[in-house]
């Protein structure tokens, strides 16, 4: 079975439905809950998720904002298709090795560093700017994929 690690923007354009790349992500996750699709979640993203599905409730100006994202992050937790990680020395050496060579965000690390571990391609929503410097050293040295790429 296909495997990706995802990235936090995966799972946030995924929950808005008015994102420019939604129809991409829910491809993404209908092969995951469909079982087609295997996902790797490092531990950090699902922190990361948290924040940043409760700043966007908020924004919204929605009730329970936290509560809900409690909610996206626990049933993502406890999707069958999807392993989180992120207690083993591995992955955290190998994230440690991105950052110092990337200078990425350590959440973005994690996600390359599952998908070197576990096998499978890292997902991100788009090339950051940070991604963009270094970008054909970092898609020859991991497997990464990008929802931008299929829009």
């Amino acid at each position: 079975m296909a495997r990706v690690a995802l990235d936090t923007s995966v799972v946030v354009e995924y929950v808005d439905e008015r994102g420019e790349l939604h129809e991409q992500a829910e491809a993404v996750f209908e092969a995951i809950i469909a079982g087609r699709l295997e996902a790797v979640v490092p531990h950090p993203v699902l922190a990361e998720t948290y924040y940043v599905a409760a700043r966007i409730y908020e924004a919204l100006g929605l009730e329970g904002a936290e509560e809900r994202a409690a909610e996206l992050v626990e049933w993502l937790y406890r999707l069958p298709t999807v392993a989180v990680k992120g207690v083993d020395l591995e992955l955290a050496l190998e994230a440690s090795a991105a950052k110092l060579k990337y200078g990425m965000a350590l959440t973005d690390c994690f996600v390359l560093a599952a998908a070197g571990v576990y096998g499978g391609k890292a997902l991100f929503k788009k090339r950051e700017r940070e991604m963009l410097e270094r970008a054909e050293e970092l898609e020859r040295e991991y497997p990464v994929v990008f929802l931008e790429d299929y829009a």
